[in-house]
Parts: C-alpha cells; structure tokens; sequence
C-alpha cells in the first residue's frame, strides 16, 4: 500500500500479526516507510532511535490526530474514534486534521 499528499508517496507496509505490531519501526536506524496499525488507537515509541509522525484516523481514514516530530520514549495514550495508527518518517506527507488519506 502506499499513500500520498499529492506531491510525496510513502511505502506502507501493515502491521496485522503481533509480532510486526509489537516491533514497529523500534531499533530502526534509517526510516523510509510508514507502518500501518489496524484496530489501534494508542503507540508507544520505546526503543525508537528517532523521532517519527503518527497519524490516527477513522474506519475510513479521516485524520483524527496528527503528531509530528513525536520523539523517542514517548506514549500516545488511547483516543477515541481512532481505528488505524499510522507510523511516518518525519515530514513525509503534508495532511491536516479531517482530511482524508488518499491511497495511491
């Protein structure tokens, strides 16, 4: 899968098994790619080497929450309504609150 803001694509890949959900990007060195977390509205960033975006939006991917820069050892507690968290590289995709991610 992969998502775009009109000008950027960014390489998704999907967490669904708990192995990949519990791992996410922790231990990584260079981001390239986003992950995606169905059913989750809450992260941690423990073990992160760097900062990363988070998005959380609806069922049908209406932005909800945006962190940018969201730093290492950090917790994104539950929110309500949210049902997929995405990962992102910093500044990989430029998206406001209650727009919707467009899928390429």
């Amino acid at each position: 899968m992969k998502i775009t803001d009109g000008n950027t694509t960014i390489i998704i890949k999907i967490c669904r098994n708990i192995f990949d959900r519990f791992k996410g990007l922790m231990f990584k060195k260079n981001i390239s790619y986003g992950l995606c977390f169905p059913k989750c509205n809450s992260i941690h960033t423990f073990f992160m080497s760097k900062p990363i975006d988070v998005i959380m939006t609806d069922k049908e991917y209406k932005v909800l929450f945006i962190y940018k820069n969201f730093k290492p050892w950090r917790i994104i507690l539950p929110k309500k309504n949210v049902y997929y968290t995405f990962e992102l590289p910093i500044n990989s995709i430029d998206i406001k609150t209650n727009e919707k991610i467009e899928f390429k």
